[in-house]
């Protein structure tokens, strides 16, 4: 059994601790099996899940990471390799630094679709596939992009 911790702090891999599932536990709507081949559906949810079908993390936030990818403000960027780290999912120091410019995609150099940072996986992640459900986890997309498994987070405040 691993430790859980609030909110994903100090690192935890997940938004809520270091188990994907803690004590058999399904806390975010996530492929469960052999992606894209079975399909489990332990908890209960074939494609999106409505708001809040799981429990808070320790800030008190819903669905911070499964059933869709969540776009966010920041253009991608691929983090400096001459900071002598090699690059990884994470974020660099500033993610609002890069420019649209900077986000487009060198493999395609006819394509001028900027590219925004998504965040928190989807209901297609998988253990044995993706496993971007991590709050680390980042992922370019395109920003004409629109498919079923990318969303966008509301916020509400108490009066």
């Amino acid at each position: 059994m691993g430790v859980r911790r609030p909110g994903g702090l100090n690192g935890a891999d997940y938004a809520w601790g270091d188990v994907l599932e803690p004590e058999g536990q399904i806390l975010a709507n996530y492929w469960q099996g052999a992606f894209p081949h079975e399909n489990l559906v332990l908890d209960g949810f074939r494609t999106t899940s409505p708001v809040c079908a799981f429990p808070p993390n320790g800030y008190g936030l819903f669905d911070m990471i499964g059933n869709v990818w969540e776009w966010t403000a920041d253009w991608y960027a691929l983090a400096s390799p001459s900071a002598g780290k090699t690059p990884s999912c994470c974020a660099p120091v500033n993610p609002r630094g890069p420019r649209r410019e900077d986000s487009l995609d060198p493999t395609l150099p006819h394509d001028r679709q900027g590219r925004k940072v998504l965040k928190g996986g989807s209901h297609l992640c998988a253990d044995n596939y993706c496993r971007r459900y991590r709050p680390a986890a980042r992922h370019p997309q395109a920003v004409d992009s629109s498919t079923s498994h990318i969303g966008f987070r509301c916020v509400v405040r108490a009066a």
